[in-house]
């Protein structure tokens, strides 16, 4: 009994920790043709803007948060896929890398769009977390970071301007 026991937890416990993978990448890959990577980010992005300007806020919303998650699965992806190569083939690292930095700025992306659009609702209470992100995510050097700390003295958050040096501005 004890041996059954054993056997069948430690079958489950091989099994449990892929489903989520699977499942999650199965479901977006149905959202896009491109399949899951960063081209349905942007096709995310893309149908969340069409929404947006058609006035459709609630399903901007969805499209936003899904391209937000997307984004972030993909950034963990990348980090251990790239990490798992790491001292073998110094290619796919440096690749995955790329990706990695790619994702950080469609969720920026992500991020600066969603807070726009609870902006427009009058919820700056639930944008500026997302505008925060963005400037933890992009530092005020780049130009998204500066569009969120923009953005946070315009709701009122913070007081104090932010005016970039012109040769240290980036993105």
């Amino acid at each position: 009994m004890r041996r059954l026991l054993l056997l069948s937890s430690l079958a489950i416990g091989l099994v449990i920790p892929f489903t989520p993978v699977v499942c999650f990448a199965q479901a977006n890959a149905t959202q896009s043709n491109d399949g899951f990577n960063l081209s349905s980010v942007d096709a995310l992005l893309a149908k969340g803007d069409r929404e947006a300007a058609s006035g459709n806020l609630t399903e901007a919303v969805k499209s936003y948060d899904k391209a937000r998650n997307a984004s972030r699965s993909l950034l963990s992806f990348y980090r251990d896929l790239g990490g798992a190569f790491r001292g073998l083939d110094a290619r796919i690292p440096r690749d995955m890398d790329q990706k990695g930095r790619e994702s950080i700025e469609k969720l920026a992306q992500a991020n600066l769009r969603l807070a726009a659009v609870y902006r427009r609702q009058n919820q700056s209470e639930v944008a500026v977390p997302l505008l925060v992100e963005v400037v933890k995510l992009m530092t005020p050097s780049t130009v998204d970071g500066r569009k969120a700390y923009q953005q946070l003295v315009e709701v009122g958050f913070v007081s104090t301007p932010y005016a970039a040096p012109a040769a240290a501005a980036t993105n």
